[in-house]
């Protein structure tokens, strides 16, 4: 019995050795095995704090503004977040494990949710699949964020334009119990690239905090496509007064003038912005120019009239003009005409005196006398018409050249007058 007894003792401390060596011998030591562990807890749920709110830092935000549509008044950005977080079930000790960070798949975690407030559409993805995990519980996570937001940009003064855009970057909830976010450092990415430029990220917030994003527009093709044509038509429209005014060249130059500007007006009807209650100054240029170009052509053909009749008003016809022309016919007809003693070649005034031949031929002498007055009265009545009229088309070009300077100081002075702003902070 005795020896029964023993080898049962024996047998005990043998088995208790072996299952103390297996135990051993499962203990995780590697990060996969860490790793497991703690996906098998399910930990979808976030940190339960006792404040119940969750600290994310945003350690660093990348910014870059992919495209501004100036029509609908919506800007598209890209932002890559990288953000940390405390879980104190995901800390283990360096006792322990020899390691201090580990990998693990972000979808088997959770992970915070940003939102951005005053977005119209909103995309994340995750940089990776993967988080992170730092022996004291910090997570480590990045994002990718696509983002439309609105923007009601002050289009008063294009293409010189420039305007600030928020663009609020917050978590789920700003409750007490939610998300509580601190920014780090911002980066931009790209500011200068494209017709639009990035000048500055800043944050902003008394209480909310938010993004201000500074935008400015190159005008330099805007300047080439919209501004500089309409001058150079202007400039041309005026240099036209040179142009002789008693012939049709003038008038006919300034209607194809107006013709190509209106339709340079309809090519770029679709490309001049939209703004709604801040309208770009630049409609009002292109009304302007219209309206001066169109009484330019109205006044050059008033002084061409006033140049051939005298007068601008429609009359009736100049009944001394019309008896001048008459005489004029018919003494080119008697002109024409062969007396019988030059059919026979016989000239029966060739021996008479020189009065005698003036007294033979009274009414042909007559008639060519008065036809040459009214020429030479004909040729004074024009000159006195055509200085008469350049006498007014002088008025009109220095009052047409007043009108332009005037008109430039003003369109300048208006496009450095703030005269409309716009408060995007409404979110």
């Amino acid at each position: 019995m005795a020896s029964t007894k023993q080898i049962l003792k024996i047998l005990l401390v043998l088995s208790y050795l072996l299952v103390l060596v297996g135990s051993q011998s499962s203990a995780c030591v590697s990060r996969r095995c860490l790793a497991n562990e703690f996906i098998k807890k399910d930990l979808y749920s976030p940190p339960q704090p006792p404040g119940c709110a969750i600290t994310v830092n945003l350690t660093s935000i990348q910014y870059q503004t992919l495209s501004v549509d100036t029509k609908t008044l919506r800007f598209s950005s890209r932002l890559k977040i990288t953000m940390q977080w405390k879980d104190p079930d995901l800390a283990w000790t360096e006792s322990q494990y020899r390691f201090k960070d580990l990998i693990m798949p972000s979808s088997k975690m959770w992970t915070p949710h940003l939102t951005v407030d005053n977005a119209v559409y909103t995309d994340v993805k995750p940089v990776s699949k993967d988080i992170l995990v730092k022996n004291d519980g910090t997570v480590s996570y990045s994002v990718i964020m696509y983002i439309t937001v609105m923007c009601g940009i002050n289009l008063f003064t294009y293409p010189f334009v420039s305007e600030s855009c928020p663009v609020a970057l917050n978590g789920w909830n700003q409750s007490s119990c939610g998300l509580t976010l601190l920014y780090g450092r911002i980066l931009i990415v790209g500011g200068d690239r494209g017709e639009w430029k990035t000048l500055s990220v800043n944050l902003h917030g008394n209480g909310r905090n938010y993004l201000n994003v500074f935008l400015s527009l190159n005008p330099f093709n805007a300047v080439v496509a919209l501004v500089l044509p309409a001058a150079l038509i202007m400039i041309v429209d005026l240099v036209s007064f040179a142009l002789p005014l008693d012939g049709g060249e003038r008038n006919s130059f300034k209607i194809k003038l107006v013709f190509s500007f209106t339709m340079f007006l309809m090519m770029l009807c679709k490309q001049v912005p939209v703004s709604g209650r801040c309208s770009p100054l630049i409609y009002f240029h292109y009304c302007f120019c219209l309206i001066v170009l169109v009484v330019s052509v109205l006044i050059s053909m008033i002084l061409t009239r006033l140049c051939k009749t005298g007068t601008a008003y429609p009359s009736c016809p100049n009944l001394s003009k019309i008896r001048r022309l008459r005489e004029l016919f018919s003494f080119k007809a008697r002109r024409n005409e062969k007396s019988p003693e030059k059919m026979a070649g016989i000239d029966l005034t060739d021996g008479l005196k020189t009065s005698e031949k003036l007294a033979a031929k009274p009414a042909a002498i007559q008639s060519a006398c008065r036809f040459v007055e009214n020429m030479d009265k004909d040729v004074r009545e024009k000159e006195t018409r055509l200085r008469y009229a350049k006498s007014w088309d002088r008025i009109c070009f220095f009052t047409y050249l007043s009108l332009d300077i005037i008109y430039g100081i003003v369109i300048t002075v208006f496009s450095t007058i703030d005269c409309c702003t716009i408060n995007n902070i409404q979110f």
